[in-house]
């Protein structure tokens, strides 16, 4: 059986119905886990067909442990708490701290294959956002050179869906009014759209355990586009000029505290992303994704037609 957390989150549900689409993994050999109530009727369609549904906190132990209880593979999905890695969290403080509880219980309960979900940055990486992935994968190899558990270490590429994210920070799509975008730094990205990372997860969660044991990849296209290139294109879509700002981290943080009335811990955990842009880390260099894709007969899907679609 295979536990997959965060079933309802952006990738872990587009991960699941690529599953059952598929067709690629009985749904009697899922586990869906949820910090919700198992019970509400969001999840019926799936207990209609008999995937069992299961309650896990990474606050709760005891509910990680019932929850991965006769799996063989756990499909960890990182936390979205993102504030417990601001202000420099030491180690065990930020986000990993709940991936090693999911992990912790994972092994004592039995299960034999982690699956995590980390980001398409470099290693050693400049982004504060990659410090708990980069803890936990370490955590993980730890482990596996004890014998106690074996893993896959996905690096997934920065979603599509994500951009104005990176573009101003939460560019505001049809309410957004400025006509300049203040960022940090500008580097070229892989950027990859949820659904076909998705599929190609699914396919690597249904593999035969030893294809894929071991191994650290990125599902990223290798196309990339940077964040000048996102500003002509939504200059074109809007049919007007939206222009990019770099200014210095300090600029940046200031900017985004003073005249976005953002929280500065927040902003300043993001604004090390863009020293990351600057040096090439999401300049993402792996076959694995478009291997997938084109075995399937699918096409990868360019951002441009993902910006389209959002600002409609």
């Amino acid at each position: 059986m295979i536990a997959l957390t965060s079933a309802t989150g952006k990738l872990g549900s587009a991960v699941l119905n690529a599953i059952l689409e598929s067709k690629l993994v009985e749904p009697t050999e899922l586990v869906i886990c949820t910090s919700t109530n198992p019970l509400d009727e969001r999840f019926n369609t799936y207990r209609d067909r008999h995937i069992t549904v299961r309650y896990n906190n990474f606050d709760q132990p005891e509910s990680l442990e019932r929850a991965y209880t006769g799996c063989e593979k756990l499909f960890l999905v990182s936390t979205p708490r993102i504030a417990m890695d601001y202000n420099d969290a030491p180690l065990w403080k930020g986000r990993e701290a709940h991936h090693r509880a999911a992990i912790d219980a994972a092994v004592k309960v039995g299960v034999k294959h982690i699956y995590y979900t980390s980001l398409a940055f470099g290693n050693p990486s400049k982004a504060g956002v990659m410090r708990a992935h980069i803890r936990t994968e370490t955590y993980l190899n730890e482990l596996a050179e004890q014998g106690k558990v074996n893993y896959t270490i996905i690096r997934e590429g920065l979603y599509n869906e994500s951009w104005p994210l990176y573009f101003g920070y939460y560019y505001g799509l049809k309410d957004d009014k400025r006509k300049e975008v203040i960022v940090a730094g500008d580097g070229p990205i892989s950027w990859t759209a949820i659904a076909d990372m998705a599929y190609a997860t699914a396919r690597i969660l249904s593999a035969p355990s030893a294809e894929w044991m071991g191994k650290t990849l990125y599902l990223s296209q290798n196309r990339t586009w940077t964040l000048h290139e996102i500003s002509r294109i939504v200059s074109r879509v809007r049919a007007e000029d939206v222009s990019l700002k770099v200014v210095s981290r300090k600029e940046y943080e200031d900017y985004y505290v003073k005249e976005k009335n953002m929280e500065r811990p927040a902003v300043e955990w993001w604004s090390t992303t863009y020293e990351a842009l600057k040096d090439g880390e999401c300049d993402i260099k792996d076959a694995t994704l478009e291997k997938i894709l084109n075995e399937a007969g699918r096409k990868l899907k360019p951002l441009d037609a993902t910006i389209e679609e959002m600002l409609g």
